[in-house]
C-alpha cells in the first residue's frame, strides 16, 4: 500500500476516534480545503489552513449535527492523489432528521502532508436532512 493511501485511513481514523490534533498534523500549513458546491459549508470555499478548517467547516458541523460518521467504503488512488468513497451519517441537530448520505473526498498530498482536499457530497440528501 502507497504511503499516501495509508496515510489518508490514518485521516479518517483520527477523524473517527474525536483525535483532531493528530488529523490537523497531517496537513500542510497553506492547505486548501473546498466543500462541494450547494453545501452550507461552501460558502468559506477555499478554507485556507487548519484554523480555517476546523472553525468554518468542524465547528459548524458539530452546530448542525449530533453523533457525525463518516463511513469509508473504499480508499484508492497512489501517489499524490487519493479518493475515498463513503457515506456521512448524523443526526440533524434542528430537526431531527437522519443523515444518510454518499460522499466522496479527494486528498492531494504532498511529502506526506495533505495539500488540497475537495468533497463532492449528495447534497439534496444533506440539505432535506438540515430542513
Amino acid at each position: 500500500m502507497s504511503p499516501d493511501l495509508e496515510l489518508v485511513g490514518r485521516l479518517y481514523a483520527a477523524f473517527a476516534a474525536g483525535d483532531l490534533p493528530t488529523f490537523l498534523s497531517h496537513l500542510h500549513p497553506q492547505v486548501r480545503w473546498n466543500e462541494a458546491e450547494s453545501n452550507p459549508l461552501a460558502d468559506g470555499n477555499p478554507y485556507v489552513g487548519a484554523e480555517a478548517i476546523v472553525n468554518g467547516v468542524f465547528l459548524r458541523l458539530a452546530e448542525d449535527f449530533a453523533d457525525f460518521r463518516v463511513q469509508v467504503d473504499e480508499i484508492c488512488g497512489g501517489e499524490g492523489v487519493v479518493t475515498m468513497l463513503g457515506r456521512y451519517h448524523a443526526d440533524a441537530r434542528a430537526t431531527g432528521k437522519k443523515l444518510d448520505a454518499q460522499v466522496q473526498h479527494t486528498w492531494w498530498l504532498e511529502g506526506g502532508k495533505v495539500v488540497r482536499f475537495q468533497q463532492m457530497v449528495d447534497t439534496a440528501a444533506l440539505l432535506a436532512a438540515l430542513s
